[in-house]
């Protein structure tokens, strides 16, 4: 069964998640659950607190396959850019929203292992939009409002395209 998205108005979605004290198999089974909704959903990454889950994890891919990052710090940044971001968990909404061009981020891989990454351009924005997550933050909270516009939302079932 796949996860279900957490969508705006939830309460878990505006509270700081909680620390993972230890990596085991109720994690991984997590970060599996996680990637699995991370395809069926269309996302980039899907964080804890929009799986329903309040603990310091997201997983990602930004072309490269599924990773996670547990427990993410954000050590450095670098630059400003402004981006379009939508959101799985604000479903038809997108605007434009200030990051980082570079980041550097510390925290423990899917492997069980601590990692620190260099990030830029996309995966640098996607790190930044889940590690908000985390922290109870949407992008809506951060975006232009003047950019906010609606999108059509996918939809798998759709036979012409």
């Amino acid at each position: 069964m796949v996860l279900e998205i957490i969508t705006y108005g939830n309460d878990i979605l505006r509270k700081r998640a909680e620390e993972i004290n230890e990596f085991n198999d109720e994690i991984r089974d997590l970060i599996e659950k996680m990637c699995e909704a991370l395809v069926v959903y269309h996302g980039y990454g899907v964080a804890g607190p929009q799986v329903g889950v309040s603990k310091r994890i997201f997983v990602y891919d930004v072309g490269d396959g599924q990773h996670a990052l547990i427990n993410p710090v954000l050590i450095s940044s670098k630059g400003e850019e402004w981006g379009f971001e939508g959101c799985l968990s604000v479903p038809g909404l997108q605007g434009e929203v200030p990051r980082a061009l570079h980041v550097v981020v510390r925290g423990v891989d899917e492997n069980g292992e601590k990692v620190k990454i260099k990030a830029d351009g996309l995966l640098a924005r996607v790190f930044q939009h889940e590690m908000d997550h985390l922290d109870g933050t949407i992008f809506i909270d951060k975006a232009d409002p003047d950019t906010l516009e609606t999108v059509p939302l996918h939809d798998d079932d759709d036979d012409d395209e």
